[in-house]
Parts: C-alpha cells; sequence; structure tokens
C-alpha cells in the first residue's frame, strides 16, 4: 500500500501533504488544455479576430482619452504579457501613449502601492502609462438599473472615449463568472453600486458556474451595457501554471461567453459522490493573499464534501482577514448563524463573504492552514493547523479510519459538480 504525496500552494511556497491510499478519494482539479499555442500569441491572435466588434484598432481614434481597467494584485491576471499586444494594436491607430490611462479594478480591495502597480503592469509600461487604481469616492453616478442598482463609475473611466476591459475568467461563486462586465461593475464602481449588486447574491439563481437566470450577472452586464461602460474585452482563461491557454477579445458579452465555455470544460470537475474530508488550497499567491480572497477556495470545496464533513482550507493569509467590513462581521458575532441571519436582514459588502462562511459552517467544520494567530482563528469560528498534514491528520482521526479525503489543490478555480448527500 502506497500513500500519496501533494504539494500545496501556499504564499509562495509550498507544504506537502500525504494522504493514506486507503483515505485517499482523488484529486479534484482543473483539466489539463490540450496541447496548443501558450502565452501572449493567444492574445494577439484573439485581438486579430475579435467577436462581436470590429479589431481595436479599428475602434481607437487618436487623441481620445482611452481607459484600460486592469485586475488588482489579488488577482492572477498577466497583465505584464496581455497589455503589450493590446498597446501595440492601439499604437497602430495612432493612439498616443498620453492619451492611455491604465486603471486598476480594485473593486471593494484595498489600495495597492507604487511598487505592487511597477510588478503588474512591468517596469516598462509602468514608465510609458499613467498607472492609477481606481478610486471607489471618485466616482460619476450614470443612472440606476432594473433592479435598482445604482450605477457608479470611477471618473477617469467614466469620462474616457473607449473603455478596454482586461482580466481573467474562472467560476465565481455568485456571479456564475468572473471576467466581462466585472472588469466595471464591481472592478471601478463605488461601494453603494457594489453593495447593491452583491446583495442579489441571496437570490436564487446566484451561484458559480450559471449565467443564464443569474440576478447578479444580468444586473451588472445591464449596467454595463444600458451605459456603454464597455467597449472591448480582452479575458484570458489560465491554467493552473497561471500560463494563458485561451484569450477572448471583443464584445463584453459575446467574447465573455466564448471564453466562460473554455472555463466550463477545464475547470468543472463532475463527482460521483461527495467526500468525508476535502482538502482546499486556495493555490498559493496571490489568490491566498488574506481569507477575504481564500474564501473563494472554501465556497468550492464545500460542494464536495458531505454534510457533517470536514473541509481543511490551506492559504497563507499573511495580510490577514484582508477587508474591515468583513473583518469587523466575523469580529463581532457571538456565532456563525448571526452572521447569516445579519445579512438577511441588512446586506454589507464584506459582511456578504463572513456569511458565506457562516453558511458553510453551518453544514461543516473548517480546519484552516494559515499564517493567522491561531487565537485569531479560533474567534471566526475555524479550527487552526500549523500544516496541512496536520490538519488532515485530525480530520482522519476524527471521522474514522475509511474516511475518504478529496484533495482539491487549486479549489478557487475548479467547481466540483457533485450529487447531493440524501
Amino acid at each position: 500500500m502506497s500513500d500519496f504525496v501533494i504539494e500545496l500552494g501556499f504564499g509562495r511556497e509550498t507544504r506537502r501533504l500525504t494522504v493514506p491510499e486507503k483515505n485517499f478519494a482523488g484529486l479534484v482539479q482543473p483539466q489539463t488544455p490540450p496541447p496548443g499555442p501558450r502565452g501572449p500569441e493567444l492574445v494577439v491572435e484573439a485581438l486579430a479576430a475579435p467577436v462581436g466588434t470590429p479589431r481595436l484598432s479599428e475602434l481607437a481614434k487618436p487623441g481620445e482619452k482611452i481607459a484600460l481597467i486592469v485586475s488588482d494584485l489579488t488577482r492572477p491576471f498577466p497583465a505584464a504579457e496581455v497589455l503589450p499586444p493590446v498597446l501595440a494594436e492601439l499604437a497602430a491607430a495612432g493612439v498616443r501613449d498620453e492619451d492611455l490611462t491604465v486603471v486598476f479594478a480594485l473593486g471593494s480591495h484595498r489600495a495597492q502601492s507604487p511598487q505592487e502597480r511597477e510588478a503588474l503592469v512591468g517596469p516598462d509600461i509602468f514608465r510609458r502609462l499613467k498607472c492609477v487604481d481606481g478610486d471607489p469616492a471618485d466616482c460619476l453616478r450614470l443612472g440606476l438599473t432594473s433592479r435598482g442598482t445604482p450605477v457608479d463609475v470611477t471618473r477617469v473611466v467614466a469620462e474616457a472615449k473607449l473603455r478596454l476591459g482586461l482580466g481573467n475568467i474562472e467560476h465565481h461563486y455568485f456571479a456564475g463568472f468572473s471576467g466581462g462586465a466585472k472588469a466595471v461593475m464591481p472592478g471601478v464602481s463605488s461601494r453603494a453600486a457594489i453593495e447593491a449588486n452583491h446583495g442579489l447574491m441571496v437570490q436564487p439563481g446566484a451561484k458559480a458556474g450559471r449565467l443564464a437566470g443569474n440576478p447578479v450577472r444580468e444586473d451588472l452586464e445591464e449596467a454595463v451595457g444600458r451605459f456603454g461602460l464597455l467597449d472591448f474585452i480582452v479575458n484570458v482563461v489560465l491554467d493552473d501554471h497561471k500560463k494563458i491557454v485561451h484569450c477572448s477579445a471583443g464584445h463584453f458579452i459575446e467574447a465573455h461567453r466564448a471564453g466562460c465555455a473554455v472555463v466550463d470544460r477545464l475547470n468543472a470537475a463532475p463527482l460521483a459522490r461527495q467526500a468525508d474530508v476535502v482538502v482546499a488550497s486556495q493555490g498559493g499567491a496571490p489568490k491566498d493573499l488574506n481569507l477575504y480572497q481564500t474564501q473563494k477556495a472554501l465556497d468550492n470545496a464545500k460542494e464536495a464534501v458531505r454534510p457533517g464533513g470536514i473541509i481543511v482550507l490551506v492559504g497563507s493569509c499573511r495580510e490577514g482577514l484582508g477587508e474591515k467590513v468583513f473583518e469587523d462581521w466575523m469580529l463581532s458575532a457571538p456565532d456563525p448563524a448571526s452572521l447569516v441571519e445579519r445579512v438577511r436582514t441588512g446586506f454589507q459588502l464584506g459582511g456578504h463573504k463572513a456569511a458565506a462562511i457562516a453558511l458553510t459552517l453551518a453544514r461543516n467544520d473548517v480546519y484552516l492552514v494559515s499564517e493567522l494567530d491561531p487565537r485569531l482563528v479560533e474567534r471566526i469560528f475555524l479550527k487552526p493547523f500549523a500544516t496541512p498534514q496536520q490538519a488532515l491528520d485530525a480530520a482522519l482521526a476524527r471521522l474514522g479510519p475509511q474516511a475518504q479525503a478529496l484533495v482539491m489543490p487549486h479549489a478557487g478555480a475548479t467547481l466540483p459538480l457533485a450529487p447531493e448527500a440524501p
């Protein structure tokens, strides 16, 4: 009998996990993309044949102000690889560097330092172009969606003549998928706008992998479409080594859907049954920067574990909990159930992720392997462990010698599809 040894991402390092053969139910991870081109050449090809729009070199006009909305440091989007082909396409239209602004889509995330912005786009582009964080406090209100969501867009984007959205596509736990219109909502929107849109997460249909009938996705796409806030997108799909394996460019819905189909083929993982234990890693930096981001792995992992089972969540969380409202909700709650009740009676951005954790805790215990202070981990209703091995050993000891464990090395990017346990 042989054991299974697996390396799990943990910040910029890895942690080793050994699972006894009798307990190993398998790996749940993205599919290996078929052989073919990788990297920026796929971006060049997508720009040459956009979906649903003319080429970017035809849309852009010399002298017009152009905003390039780019993912921030909490996303694995390879901006330094994607931007050069985009800038070459704009240069072919006669666009000058001084008319371009790279706007980082912070959403509700913290501001970035100049060094962090430079690291995202690379030294050359950082020197050439104006690179700023979106400012959620300096937005222009353009109107409301049919669901009453305010359409507030950061000024530098709202005042641009041409707006491009650059990001990556993966499953998103209540918007269906990331990418597309999410560059604007929540990427460069006000906190009030984000809260109104994200408040729809409690409605039926707001779940990972769903587009049709998803109120969150429908609302944000209405906001972008009604007010013409995205003229062109460049969305990439990444493999588990963060390499570009697909690129879609063009219309913010049509090109996005083409990328979503690729994500489903690569990252949706059908399962025969749910496991007793699921070990879920966010895959390392930058996705496990804090618990606010690492929660995405937890939300996918819960689909693979039976009621009463245990989730071992692995993420460095070296920057702490990661968001002030989220932290306030987690630290002030007397018990998990109160968080669920609180989000139902008064949605607040940041608090929604606290409620998502609480919903999981109502069904499963969560063992957290992180760099957080163990006392803090216990205070937020999770059980702290120093290593994935210690956490798994404790879970197997508790659930019995025949307990079956699944391992998700890239849980934030993997959506398990398992039948519900009776």
